[in-house]
């Protein structure tokens, strides 16, 4: 693991801090030079040794560049670049000050800034060092004066003042580049958990299976997660577009909750490859500006959800009828057997005893259709290559009804179709959905069974077409509730069957059209790759 005070001292910004501490040092340089080279300098820079000013000067000039180079290459490292830019200071300094007449030329308090600058780029007892350096080079000078010159007159009060002056200001950096230094740490820390939690965020939103849309004043997706745009069919690329582009039934709902003239909650029919989506809408406020956020749920996953607790209720139910009903009914049935048996009875009798046989066979019927609804409450999908899944249950189909093999055809719009879904309850799906078409059927073929994958969800459909007379417009609307039918003989628990167990896999059973020529029933199966959640 990284230590924060490693990263503070190489990071970024102590390498900014360098280029200004390199600037400053190239500036007093630059100024110095100036005034040598116009022949103004004041008095007393230069009044001891002139000559020695100079060079000083112009060697301390090109060091200052070749410096700030290195820094900009971030080569040799960052501690090293700064214990040699503050101890070349120090002796440039000194050199100065020598040439200027001694500790009198002011050049004392340039020793104490390149201390302090060493101090807060270096945090650590490294400061002491350079106001150690920078003191012995004092305190040097002062000797060098007195066993080397008669004037001006050593100063060691000047000095030692100067050198107490270098540790105080040592001391005040250390302290203040430590604080510095755990205010950095601590920023960045909190830096690294915000980017955690926000990739912890984005990892939570794109994974939810629930849709989620953020659209600006425009109507503009800013945001999309994976499920939203798998339900709205729009592929890898939703940023951008109009919420009009990927749905104008959504548009016109959340234009009409916009102008408080609709509800928060919508169902949305159809929005692609046969998809029914429920929206939720909800005002998001982000910094100065306000977006919108819509939440969408596949209407066919909330239903598996209520399915889950209607199986449930009708499970007791149907243990309650099995016990209320069939056994009177068997009672009923066995006494109009026997009844029928009598030797005594006309022909009128027979005929009465016939009907009481008839309807209690109905009756049973019904209850047995209720009973295969609770056997059902547990699916098992599997994934299922719908084209060999399909063959097998056309060539089966044909041969229980006794029909011609022209009288089923199948018709598959790609290659390697796959779906996922309990292969028993799509077999029972589609059973019931053929008999219904061979019943209604009128010329060959009798059925077109048609597989393919919706090109804008992706999600596999099976098509069951049959070449009858239709279904009346007033009928349409209660095709699939249960005990609704158009014979006097049918229990009108078929379609509704279907569609509950369509449910039950995450799918979808819909009428996509009744005309003249015949029906349309679309099965939208789940995708391969979806997680399926069991009942």
């Amino acid at each position: 693991m990284t230590d924060p005070r490693s990263a503070h001292r190489t990071g970024g910004v102590s390498w900014e801090a360098l280029q200004y501490f390199n600037a400053y040092r190239f500036l007093v340089a630059l100024l110095f030079l100036t005034l040598y080279w116009i022949g103004h300098l004041p008095q007393p820079l230069g009044v001891y040794d002139r000559a020695l000013f100079g060079g000083t000067i112009h060697v301390y000039a090109v060091l200052a560049v070749i410096a700030a180079v290195f820094t900009l290459s971030r080569t040799p490292r960052y501690r090293l670049q700064v214990f040699a830019q503050v101890c070349v200071d120090i002796a440039v300094i000194t050199l100065l000050m020598y040439s200027s007449g001694g500790l009198d030329s002011g050049f004392g308090m340039l020793l104490v800034i390149a201390v302090a600058g060493g101090a807060l780029l270096t945090p650590g007892r490294i400061a002491f060092l350079f106001a150690a350096l920078a003191a012995i080079a004092v305190l040097s000078h002062e000797v060098y004066w007195q066993l080397h010159s008669y004037f001006p007159q050593p100063n060691y009060t000047h000095a030692g003042f100067l050198g107490i002056t270098f540790f105080f200001t040592a001391f005040v950096s250390h302290v203040l580049a430590s604080r510095v230094q755990e205010s950095q740490a601590l920023a960045m820390q909190r830096g690294i958990d915000l980017q955690n939690m926000a990739r912890l965020n984005e990892h939570i939103v794109q994974h939810l299976q629930s849709g989620i849309v953020v659209v600006d004043d425009d109507l503009r997706v800013g945001l999309s997660n994976e499920s939203a745009r798998s339900l709205l069919g729009s592929g890898d690329r939703a940023t951008g577009l109009r919420i009009g582009d990927l749905s104008a039934e959504l548009d016109g709902a959340l234009r009409r909750w916009l102008a408080n003239d609709g509800s928060q909650t919508v169902v949305v029919g159809a929005v692609r490859g046969g998809i029914e989506l429920q929206a939720s809408f909800s005002r998001l406020t982000m910094e100065n500006r306000v977006a919108i956020l819509i939440f969408l749920e596949d209407v066919a996953t909330l239903r598996q959800r209520a399915q889950q607790m209607k199986l449930a209720s009708l499970g007791r139910l149907t243990a309650s009828i099995a016990h209320e009903v069939r056994n009177p009914l068997g009672a009923i049935s066995h006494a109009s057997q026997l009844l029928s048996e009598s030797a005594s009875l006309g022909a009128g009798e027979q005929r009465l005893t016939a009907i009481i046989d008839e309807h209690s066979r109905r009756v049973n019927s019904i209850v047995e259709s209720i009973l295969s609804i609770s056997r059902h409450n547990r699916t098992e999908p599997q994934i299922i290559d719908l084209q060999n899944w399909l063959e097998s249950f056309r060539t089966e189909f044909i041969n229980r009804h006794d029909l011609e093999p022209e009288a089923v055809t199948l018709d598959f719009r790609g290659p390697g179709i796959r779906a996922r879904m309990d292969p028993d309850q799509l077999r029972q799906i589609l059973w019931n959905l053929c008999e219904n078409g061979i019943r209604y059927s009128r010329r060959m073929p009798l059925l077109t069974v048609q597989c393919g994958v919706h090109k804008d969800t992706g999600r596999p459909y099976i098509d069951v077409a049959d070449n009858g007379p239709g279904i009346a417009t007033d009928s349409r609307e209660q095709l699939f509730e249960p005990f609704f039918t158009t014979e006097s003989g049918g229990t009108g628990l078929g379609l509704y069957i279907a569609r509950e167990l369509c449910e039950a896999n995450q799918a979808a059973l819909n009428l996509v059209s009744s005309a003249g020529d015949g029906c349309l029933f679309r099965i939208s199966l789940s995708h391969p790759d979806k997680q399926h959640v069991l009942n």
